[in-house]
């Protein structure tokens, strides 16, 4: 696949498929946050961009959502104007179990194999959409499977077959994590690691632990983790979110994390700070998602730029499109805009994630070259502090 085209591509695609598929990619909502410079924000736009930490079940699209509810006669609005606060973060209060709970309402959408990968093709085609290059895609086939008893192991074939039908229609290098959840019993978390490590050679390069870290620690899963990465998949684990910088040190240090999901606490410790600059550890950020949930007041405070500051390998993300109502193009505009990132910053958190990508090296490589080319091409003119 040639990731150094400048548009995606849709070789292949049918024009009534295409109509079909993409009729509404995410686009960015200033309902809830308005951009200071929408010249920043379309240079942004067009930039080549990296997504390492986006969820599958956290980006369905609203439109899709409401067709789902219409067509399966759900016991949900079909009308995306009262659908949109039951999927969404929509002037709620910021609260991590309120933002998990929208993940219990999209579980039910999942009504048929059909669906299922409709909306993997279409995660992926919103991706490219927004000038994603390069995304790794983290799912968790038990909450495909739960509303209509699906076996684990097709949900998880129907997503890497529509993943990779996406992916080569629009041009975009997309790599598969399988998540295992906390809050999940543990023979379904061994049942679903067995999964990943069994597909480690069809897409799935890592396995991730996700949900609630406030009552379900990281050391339950120690053993799965260790045997997966003795099969050669790499680990990225949510921690520090909502608990202390305690749990990113036992991510790294106990399961041999090779990355950390958010990590905003790390900064509480000067030690662990430390230990992950020297082991260049990366930390998948995500501004949105960070002050929805309630792990930063604000994304002004957000402390992303400090870490970036003080060495440590921030990388920028989405997280879950849909409940936080981004795009990758939102979310380096709010580092931009929020933060006070200049365009130095934010080339050096995309090329961090592409460092932190797990890809082979050749794919590594190419995806430097494109991505450095392309983001010298910001206009001459302007001041490249400020673009």
């Amino acid at each position: 696949m040639n990731i150094v085209e400048n548009q995606p591509s849709n070789k292949g695609v049918k024009k009534e498929d295409t109509q079909r598929k993409i009729h509404d990619p995410i686009t960015l909502n200033t309902a809830c946050r308005q951009f200071n410079d929408l010249i920043i924000y379309n240079r942004l736009k067009h930039l080549p961009k990296v997504d390492i930490h986006r969820h599958f079940e956290g980006s369905l699209r609203l439109s899709t959502l409401s067709q789902i509810a219409r067509m399966f006669k759900m016991d949900l609005p079909a009308d995306p104007v009262l659908l949109a606060p039951m999927v969404q973060m929509v002037e709620e209060v910021a609260d991590f179990q309120v933002f998990l709970a929208k993940f219990g309402t999209l579980r039910k959408f999942y009504q048929s194999p059909t669906i299922i990968k409709r909306i993997a093709y279409e995660v992926v085609a919103d991706a490219a959409m927004d000038n994603v290059k390069y995304l790794e895609l983290r799912f968790s086939p038990q909450a495909l499977a739960a509303e209509k008893g699906f076996p684990l192991e097709d949900v998880t074939d129907w997503v890497i077959e529509s993943v990779r039908e996406a992916a080569e229609d629009f041009n975009i290098v997309v790599n598969l994590i399988i998540t295992l959840v906390r809050h999940d019993p543990m023979h379904l978390a061994e049942r679903v690691a067995r999964i990943a490590m069994d597909r480690k050679d069809y897409g799935i390069v890592a396995l991730d632990l996700a949900g609630d870290e406030v009552h379900f620690p990281a050391d339950l899963f120690t053993g799965l983790f260790r045997e997966a990465k003795q099969e050669g998949l790499k680990i990225t684990i949510h921690a520090g979110e909502w608990t202390g910088a305690d749990s990113v040190r036992q991510a790294v240090v106990d399961i041999g994390a090779d990355r950390i999901g958010h990590g905003v606490r790390a900064l509480e410790d000067d030690s662990l700070m430390q230990m992950l600059k020297e082991r260049k550890i990366p930390l998948e950020m995500s501004l949105a998602s960070n002050e929805q949930t309630g792990s930063v007041t604000s994304i002004i405070d957000h402390p992303l730029k400090e870490m970036w500051k003080r060495g440590i390998k921030v990388t920028l993300n989405t997280d879950d499109p849909t409940i936080c109502n981004v795009t990758m193009t939102d979310e380096l505009a709010f580092a931009a805009d929020y933060q006070k990132m200049n365009f130095f910053c934010l080339y050096d958190l995309t090329y961090n994630a592409i460092d932190a990508g797990f890809l082979s090296e050749t794919q590594r490589e190419s995806l430097k070259q494109y991505i450095r080319h392309e983001w010298a091409q910001v206009d001459e003119d302007s001041d490249k502090k400020t673009f």
